[in-house]
């Protein structure tokens, strides 16, 4: 991948001390609505968001992001026109088939979260062919949500922790926030710093609640399709006007 233009960077304000996201997550909302915008079917919509996803996994990269996790499909999004599931279904298994290529081209490691089990078999093997082709690649961490939705993660996350404390494999007095997250899909991978959700609602959607805790949220009316790299730099340029505390004081607070 391409350096980030330092130039660009200072004449967009950003300096050396300009503070980067590990972790930035995305809701990839108005793809439908931005299709319909134009004239076009909403699966029209969906095939341009989904060659968006390398523009953005471009710039993430070249602005120093360590970890991005997209919101592709979601528990709730079964309930969406069996033609319009089929259409996403086709369209992320042509990505992750193509994603294998990209994937090394760019040194990138790609991980699925969400329960797999419910796809088609074809589609899960896809995903562990993926997963083990990149698992050890340096550059930047992509984590597709597909058939995810956090409450669906957590409950998971309990019965697998409720089955090693019934084996013995676990102590009561061993349960903790920290414990937990091992359960979790997102295992090893550190909170996210920045939520973005495109297209203008303001809701999580069931993304990512355990996962959300203490980051900052960033809203834009921009769809899907038409959030580029500028989107991205604005969204990061935001995030840097924040105070994050983590429940403590600032230490202007601190001095009142």
């Amino acid at each position: 991948m391409t350096k980030f233009c330092a130039v660009c960077l200072e004449q967009k304000g950003y300096t050396k001390s300009m503070k980067i996201p590990q972790h930035v997550a995305i809701i990839l909302d108005g793809n439908g609505r931005w299709a319909k915008s134009k004239g076009m079917p909403r699966n029209y919509g969906h095939t341009v968001g989904a060659k968006n996803v390398e523009t953005v996994c471009q710039a993430a990269h070249d602005m120093g992001i360590k970890y991005l996790t997209l919101y592709a499909f979601s528990t709730e999004n079964w309930n969406r026109p069996d033609n319009e599931v089929s259409a996403l279904m086709k369209l992320l298994e042509s990505y992750l088939k193509n994603c294998i290529k990209t994937a090394d081209k760019n040194h990138m490691r790609v991980r699925v979260i969400g329960d797999t089990t419910k796809l088609s078999e074809k589609f899960q093997n896809q995903i562990k062919e993926l997963e083990a082709a990149s698992a050890h690649n340096d550059g930047l961490n992509l984590q597709i949500a597909i058939n995810y939705g956090s409450r669906d993660e957590m409950i998971r996350g309990m019965r697998k922790m409720y089955a090693d404390l019934r084996d013995g494999k676990l102590q009561e007095n061993e349960i903790d926030e920290t414990h937990f997250e091992t359960y979790l899909d997102t295992k090893d991978i550190p909170d996210p710093d920045l939520l973005i959700r495109t297209s203008g609602e303001q809701r999580l959607s069931n993304y990512l609640l355990w996962q959300l805790a203490y980051s900052e949220f960033y809203f834009t009316e921009v769809p899907w399709p038409d959030f580029h790299k500028e989107e991205l730099e604005k969204a990061v340029e935001a995030y840097n006007k924040r105070d994050r505390r983590f429940g403590a004081l600032s230490e202007e607070d601190g001095e009142k």
